[in-house]
């Protein structure tokens, strides 16, 4: 779709089209595993990447690829690609980049399961992180070295709200000569573009706001298209010859769009890391109202995040939309439209108020998500940063005496009632 269009508008109809076969309005469930080819030549130019079109599921979907369009579109990136987790969108955004020995620079502000994917599971691949205070530009320049493909950080870091400096971060990796990843799933698109900032990669669990409702997983890869793969020979995969496809190079085969078709034709053919098409369908109903959505996140948390600041019974909150942030600044001039809707809050008590606090919500379900329409509470270091170092947790904002909210899209004064009456049972 022209780029002329709002954001409200491409929420709904980019990647959308009426089914040429039925007319149908909204976006098919092709439930479907395989495709039939024309004939014989079509089905060799099509397994050759000389055609575009759909062979496998495994490979694309067209409920699939129009989320993948939409998500594109709403991030300014030149292609994505959806798979079946945030997860596995981590693993498949590397994949491309990566090698025995090779390794990534990433934040120490990150959620507690890509602490535990970058510091642990990645060293089975031969890969390795180091992990940096993304605050420090300094830092983060020394870390890199001749093995290092990527930077990663997330735009608003879970489950403390931090919100990163992108366009700094974007010009270090541009001075080291590698692509900065970001993930930009507590945000998303309507708050951030971190394309427009200078990043290469955006990740998404389009699992939390993306679809909003917490029915499905998922997980998008966003590539920018304006990477030069070829430039410093770092990045065989798109810039050598590929022995299962004749010797094609990605880069100068595909330009922009080799880093998607690559993660096409390779990745998802090799890993599997498929995203389904029901799964497709239900994020494609979410977007359609994420603005709107969003705009509700970001007012209901200032509200609360007010009033919790301001109750004796709670020693600090994290959320960057409050002048008492040290990040506030910051968020006011990359994140104008607001500072998200997640962040922690630490209770007088410590621990055992904290999970006391928990048990006594009635609004609140305590889950593991965020980015649903209803509020969320997690105890983070009894929980999602659970296998974490005491000194790992209070890296990540998940300190024993702190607990983290996803707001919703509730009434406000609901949200703020719920947690009034389990605090009052947590600090008794």
């Amino acid at each position: 779709m022209a780029k002329s269009y709002g954001f409200d508008t491409l929420q709904i109809h980019a990647g959308a089209r009426p089914d040429p076969a039925t007319g149908a309005r909204q976006v098919p469930i092709y439930q479907t595993t395989a495709y039939v080819f024309r004939d014989s030549d079509h089905a060799a130019a099509l397994f050759n990447l000389q055609e575009v079109g759909y062979i496998y599921s495994r490979l694309t979907n067209p409920t699939v690829a129009a989320l993948a369009e939409r998500i594109a579109t709403l991030e300014g990136g030149q292609g994505a690609v959806c798979c079946s987790s945030g997860h596995a969108a981590q693993i498949m955004a590397l994949f491309p980049l990566m090698g025995p020995g090779c390794n990534i620079v990433v934040s120490t502000r990150l959620y507690g399961g890509t602490v535990t994917q970058f510091s642990q599971t990645i060293k089975r691949f031969g890969w390795s992180a180091t992990f940096v205070d993304t605050d420090d530009l300094a830092a983060v320049e020394a870390a890199v070295d001749d093995k290092t493909r990527a930077i990663f950080c997330e735009s608003i870091a879970n489950p403390g709200g931090y919100v990163t400096d992108i366009p700094a971060l974007a010009a270090v990796a541009d001075k080291v000569g590698v692509p900065l990843i970001v993930d930009n799933t507590s945000a998303t698109p309507w708050l951030c573009r971190p394309i427009e900032m200078g990043a290469t990669l955006v990740v998404h669990s389009t699992t939390k706001y993306l679809t909003g409702n917490g029915t499905v997983t998922g997980g998008a890869i966003v590539d920018s298209g304006k990477f030069d793969w070829s430039k410093s020979g770092k990045f065989p995969s798109l810039s050598e010859p590929e022995p299962a496809y004749h010797g094609l190079k990605f880069h100068e085969t595909f330009g922009p769009l080799a880093y998607t078709f690559h993660s096409i034709a390779i990745g998802l053919r090799d890993l599997g890391m498929t995203m389904n098409p029901q799964g497709a369908h239900y994020t494609l109903l979410g977007i359609e109202t994420l603005s709107l959505r969003m705009e509700r996140h970001v007012a209901n948390a200032k509200k609360v995040a007010e009033w919790l600041e301001n109750d004796p019974r709670v020693d600090y909150v994290t959320y960057a939309g409050l002048p008492s942030s040290p990040y506030y600044e910051r968020a006011q001039t990359l994140y104008p439209r607001g500072a998200g809707a997640l962040f922690t809050f630490a209770v007088k008590g410590g621990y055992e108020a904290c999970v006391k606090l928990v048990n006594s919500l009635d609004l609140f379900s305590h889950v593991a998500n965020l980015g649903d329409t209803r509020s969320l509470i997690i105890h983070s270091a009894s929980t999602t940063h659970r296998q974490l170092s005491p000194e790992q947790q209070k890296a990540a904002g998940a300190a024993p005496n702190v607990v983290r909210v996803s707001i919703g899209i509730e009434d406000a004064d609901d949200i703020i009632a719920d947690l009034d009456q389990a605090l009052a049972k947590a600090t008794a």
